[in-house]
């Protein structure tokens, strides 16, 4: 027998008056006077079943699997409800291929059930309409991507995945050899070091949709394990690095969204997105725009003693006001940023109104009040970090944008922020790399490296699409000495280097390309895509917020045989250091 001839979706008008089989389960059942009524759903859509004559259906119930056999006609009125609702099946046979008992939850997409049961039972949640929508935009994607750079003569080149776990590897997953006891393999975090191996190995066009993982916490856009779409080119400047991602991203928008992306992307360097934008990762999609106030640091007050950065916030009054429990709100989350406090005024009738007004003389009112337009509220901090300052206020930013509903739904916004500061000093004078030792800094810094380290910027670029990081890549180093610099600065002897990365600067040795590259998260682009603002809804079978998956209960525990054949014993809680 066949089970079935058409998806739901396919069904339209060159099949009416046919006769068609179609196959899925039971969304819905009533009964009206003689006549039966089902909800039909397979993975691509939901159709009206209907039986004038009950010998002619079997007791099917919701979720039962079932294989129909009927006539198509177009219903006098369409249900809006079901997404092949302007039409019909006319039942001339049903079959019930497996019965179903009651669902936990209802296998709908307005179900209130907790995520954490929806997890226990995601092969019901995948049911759903809308996970199945998010999951066939991530497949889409993939598609569009293989065409992609098939056509721009890359090659797909798979890297492994039990590699050498490095000293520094704390957010590693370790894996135990059962043939080298005491030795472990690390999952990779990403295919960074492989992928410039294959750039000296002559395979200057690479791409692989990677898996990843990585041990830290979690959030919304995050998971331990992930698809990210790697690539590296060698011979190609940065420019044209984003030019060839630009291009990926347009046949996204023309393939998912129907929508043509003007290219080029803006280019906003580093500092100028984190001082107007409060982000490295600004959402553009709204126009409040951080306010430079450093110039009160010069005043004597004692609140700004030490803080020579105040930024700020000017909220127009016909957006909205804020009331005193929502002004707590947002200086506590400034203050988790290492601002405080978080000081208000009122602008009205051009003038500043309020507490701190004594503080300021004539000349810095005049000044503040040249920087605003209209009335409203003035939000400002200050800090002795620039950073610091941006961020907490970009923090603000955000609230406020969430609070008065500033981004409107359906719209989309991209950029690239580049740039990058190549190093962060520590609290205690170390430097430390700000993406990895491996990155390209800026020609015209060079001269900075010695002394002035800070100023030095790299060819460092991130991809912002609606205020997340889609993606990011660096040019990388490819000359020795330059390497051995950047190492000694960040406090790495040669011996120290060997050992680390010792078996992949060995290829260096043997003439190393320019090249550089970049990486997208699939899942997080799947995520913006769908217009969901969760990273579960778009994996089949992701982890939950404690990286557990309710389902299998993974992680467990392993058998103490397991773990003698491994040659590893487990220390209690108490006995760890």
């Amino acid at each position: 027998m066949s089970y079935r001839t058409h998806y739901i979706e396919e069904l339209d008008e060159t099949l009416l008056g046919k006769e068609v089989t179609l196959a899925g389960w039971i969304q819905n059942y009533r009964k009206l006077g003689a006549i039966e009524f089902f909800d039909l759903r397979d993975r691509t859509g939901m159709i009206q079943l209907s039986a004038k004559d009950s010998s002619l259906v079997p007791d099917a119930r919701n979720e039962y699997v079932v294989s129909v056999k009927g006539v198509l006609r177009k219903k006098e009125v369409a249900n809006p409800k079901l997404s092949k609702g302007a039409y019909e099946i006319d039942i001339e046979e049903m079959t019930v291929l497996n019965e179903a008992e009651a669902t936990p939850f209802p296998v709908k997409d307005d179900t209130e059930a907790l995520e954490d049961t929806r997890l226990k039972y995601r092969y019901l949640d995948l049911r759903r309409p809308s996970l199945v929508s998010y999951l066939s935009i991530k497949a889409k994607i993939m598609q569009i991507t293989h065409e992609y750079f098939d056509s721009h003569h890359f090659l797909e080149v798979e890297t492994p995945i039990l590699n050498l776990a490095t000293p520094e590897g704390a957010r590693d997953y370790l894996v135990p050899s059962r043939l080298h006891h005491g030795s472990f393999y690390a999952l990779p975090q990403s295919p960074q070091l492989f992928k410039q191996l294959l750039m000296i190995g002559g395979i200057d066009r690479y791409y692989q949709i990677a898996r990843c993982f990585r041990d830290e916490d979690l959030r919304s856009d995050r998971q331990p394990e992930f698809t990210q779409i790697d690539v590296e080119t060698s011979f190609m400047s940065q420019e044209e690095i984003l030019t060839l991602a630009e291009g990926l991203f347009a046949e996204y928008f023309r393939k998912i969204l129907g929508k043509e992306l003007s290219l080029p992307l803006r280019r906003i360097p580093y500092w100028e997105a984190m001082d107007t934008y409060g982000s490295d990762k600004p959402d553009t999609r709204y126009a409040l725009h951080l306010i430079d106030l450093s110039f009160l640091s010069s005043l004597s007050i004692s609140l700004f003693e030490g803080k020579s950065f105040i930024r700020a916030l000017f909220l127009p009054k016909e957006i909205g006001t804020l009331s005193r429990k929502k002004l707590d709100a947002l200086s506590l989350e400034a203050k988790k940023l290492r601002v405080a406090p978080l000081l208000s005024l009122k602008v009205e009738n051009a003038q500043l109104e309020g507490s701190f007004t004594k503080f300021l003389d004539e000349a810095s009112k005049k000044k503040i009040l040249s920087l605003i337009k209209g009335e409203g509220t003035l939000l400002f901090g200050a800090s002795a970090s620039r950073r610091d300052a941006d961020f907490a206020l970009g923090a603000v930013r955000t609230a406020l944008s969430k609070e008065f509903g500033l981004i409107k739904e359906g719209t989309y916004d991209l950029l690239w922020v580049t740039d990058f500061p190549m190093f962060t000093r520590g609290e205690d004078g170390s430097i430390t790399a700000e993406h990895h030792p491996f990155t390209r800094p800026r020609d015209e810094d060079l001269k900075y490296l010695k002394e002035e380290p800070e100023k030095v910027l790299a060819y460092a670029y991130d991809i912002i699409f609606n205020g997340y990081e889609a993606g990011g890549g660096t040019l990388r180093i490819y000359d020795r000495k330059m390497q051995a610099e950047i190492f000694a600065l960040l406090g790495l002897s040669e011996e120290e280097a060997n050992a680390k990365f010792g078996w992949f600067l060995d290829a260096f040795r043997y003439g190393a390309p320019p090249h550089g590259g970049f990486a997208l998260g699939l899942d997080r682009l799947a995520m913006i895509f769908g217009g969901t603002d969760n990273i579960r809804d778009v994996i089949a079978f992701p982890k939950n917020l404690q990286a557990v998956d309710p389902m299998s209960n993974a992680p467990g525990k392993a058998s103490e045989e397991a773990l003698d054949t491994l040659g590893i014993s487990i220390k209690k809680e108490g006995e760890m250091k």
